[in-house]
């Protein structure tokens, strides 16, 4: 089996990993565009060109499934991916778990980018899944920015900033970018002040994964042999996982020997 993930940048390394997790034995295709990184601020018709570019290069790969590992990319791309690669490749989009945070009950927030941050799409899905809940919207600046690049001190300092403006006595944080999942503890240990005890976070990863394995037709099993490999597309080239993704805990467990297509 093989699991496709494309985003701008670092972002799918945290469903890459989930996949991992439930499927040790599926080879894996990361699909990326770093230089095209942020697509956030871009045109609808440019994301969904450059998503399209991504998902070209690893439909190469013959994949069973392709998870579209950007929330930017699954609202502005989605359509088009699909009507190109449906039903030979089932496409799995990833949307804010504001649905499950807002049924815990209790206040929330969503940190996101500053782009997607009172947009008419995340405005739309606290509108219809928040459950009455208090939502807030809080804009996480730079913090993607400084994920994608490893910056220590900018990282602590944009999750710093987003954690004071999150209200006090918010129960759960719903990370609205998949690259926050990648430094989820330091959110957690940010916003834990806010609401004793510490806030509970809602990623997407873990519930993508397990879509795309349905898509797929298989099954997690995560007692399988850890025989998947790992194929790195760096706009649509084949390379390594760069410096920055080894960083992260996802980085270094999907590091790993190509596949081939």
């Amino acid at each position: 089996m093989r699991i496709a993930l494309l985003d701008s940048g670092l972002g799918l390394l945290a469903a890459a990993s989930a996949v991992r997790r439930l499927r040790p034995d599926a080879d894996l295709v990361l699909s990326s565009d770093p230089d095209s990184m942020p697509w956030g601020p871009r045109t609808a018709a440019d994301i969904a060109e450059r998503a399209l570019a991504c998902a070209r290069a690893a439909a190469a790969y013959a994949p069973d499934a392709l998870i579209v590992a950007c929330n930017t990319a699954s609202v502005h791309a989605l359509p088009v991916l699909r009507a190109e690669l449906e039903p030979g490749i089932p496409v799995v989009g990833t949307v804010p778990a504001i649905k499950p945070a807002a049924a815990a009950g209790g206040p929330v927030a969503v940190w996101a980018t500053p782009a997607t941050t009172g947009s008419p799409y995340q405005r739309r899905l606290i509108e219809d899944f928040g459950n009455g809940a208090r939502v807030t919207e809080v804009p996480c600046h730079g913090l993607a920015d400084a994920v994608e690049s490893g910056d220590e001190p900018a990282i602590d300092a944009a999750v710093t900033a987003a954690a004071r403006l999150t209200p006090s006595g918010v129960r759960t944080v719903v990370l609205g970018c998949t690259h926050y999942e990648l430094v989820a503890t330091r959110i957690r240990a940010a916003t834990t002040p806010t609401a004793p005890p510490p806030a509970d976070l809602r990623g997407s990863a873990a519930a993508v994964a397990a879509q795309a394995l349905r898509r797929a037709g298989a099954r997690p099993d995560p007692d399988a042999a850890p025989t998947g490999a790992v194929t790195v597309l760096r706009a649509g080239t084949p390379g390594a996982l760069p410096p920055a993704a080894l960083r992260y805990a996802e980085g270094r467990l999907l590091a790993g020997a190509p596949a081939t297509p």
